[in-house]
């Protein structure tokens, strides 16, 4: 995948942009006016630090205790899986910058590791061959690289001016100052955006009752939701500190975010429901080695 493909963001110009940072400018082609507008950038870059770094500890939890397979619902992992993959469709879509684009190809990457790993347990369990497993992980990554690299080549030749807010907020964007409706690139984003956000929201509710029915959490890592935690808390932050555009209200402001606001706080409340169970399933959580021996005479 050449860094070729897709096309960065234009030069910075900061006439248009008064008393503008001039780094921001041309790092991200963020207009930063004050330190608000600051402030929610470095919060969206710590925000997609947290994402990329989330799975990391599931991983190693999937490999010390063995029992992914029943600690994971496979309907959380493919609902992550799906709003992710939207995700990196919008971003094609939306024409981002390509520390946005490399960042949500890196998420589909690494859900697609998890759901491997997931596979890999329940066939391992089972008694079966994990070949398969690894041979079609394999072929799906280089799918997802393939599919990526023809989609960059496609939206470089686009060359479509016309761009919408994504799920970050470091989008080149090159829409005229003012309030203007939404255009039909924003129509096609907020849509995606929207349904993006339900599968982020719905995911959480097999693993709640994955949990409840288990009555334990053993195999799973809270480390995985606490930096999803962080990094949506970090994000909705980070939408909210930055200042409307010139002539562009507070609530319409809001409106054009709103997608991406309700999937990031309402995962963030459903994970503290997840937390909760943690907490609740501590003393009760029954031994790795139960829940191995559990899965062998099942």
């Amino acid at each position: 995948m050449g860094t070729g493909s897709w096309r960065g963001p234009a030069p910075g110009n900061l006439s248009d942009c008064p008393n503008g940072s001039r780094w921001v400018m041309d790092v991200f082609s963020e207009c930063a006016q004050d330190g608000r507008d600051v402030a929610s950038i470095i919060l969206g870059l710590l925000s997609i630090l947290c994402f990329a770094a989330a799975s990391f500890p599931q991983f190693y939890q999937a490999c010390k205790t063995g029992i992914m397979d029943r600690a994971l619902s496979i309907y959380f992992l493919l609902g992550w899986l799906g709003g992710d993959l939207l995700n990196l469709i919008g971003s094609f879509l939306a024409d981002q910058l390509r520390l946005q684009v490399y960042t949500a190809i890196y998420y589909v990457l690494a859900d697609l590791v998890m759901l491997s790993l997931y596979c890999y347990y329940k066939v391992k369990n089972r008694g079966g061959s994990t070949a398969p497993i690894n041979a079609a992980f394999l072929f799906l990554s280089l799918g997802t690289l393939s599919t990526a690299s023809f989609l960059g080549r496609g939206a470089a030749v686009a060359q479509d001016p016309v761009m919408f807010k994504g799920r970050s907020l470091l989008s080149a964007h090159l829409d005229e100052l003012g309030l203007k409706p939404f255009s039909r690139s924003e129509i096609i984003g907020f849509i995606i955006g929207s349904i993006s956000s339900v599968l982020y929201l719905c995911s959480r509710v097999p693993q709640i009752y994955t949990n409840y029915k288990r009555k334990s959490t053993v195999g799973v890592s809270y480390s995985l939701f606490a930096l999803v935690m962080l990094g949506n808390l970090l994000y909705g932050l980070s939408v909210l500190l930055k200042n409307p555009e010139p002539g562009q209200g507070e609530g319409d402001y809001v409106l054009h975010h709103l997608p991406w606001l309700v999937g990031s706080l309402g995962v963030l409340s459903l994970d503290v429901v997840i937390s909760f169970q943690f907490l609740a399933y501590r003393r009760g959580s029954c031994s790795t080695h139960e829940e191995r021996e559990a899965l062998l005479e099942s």
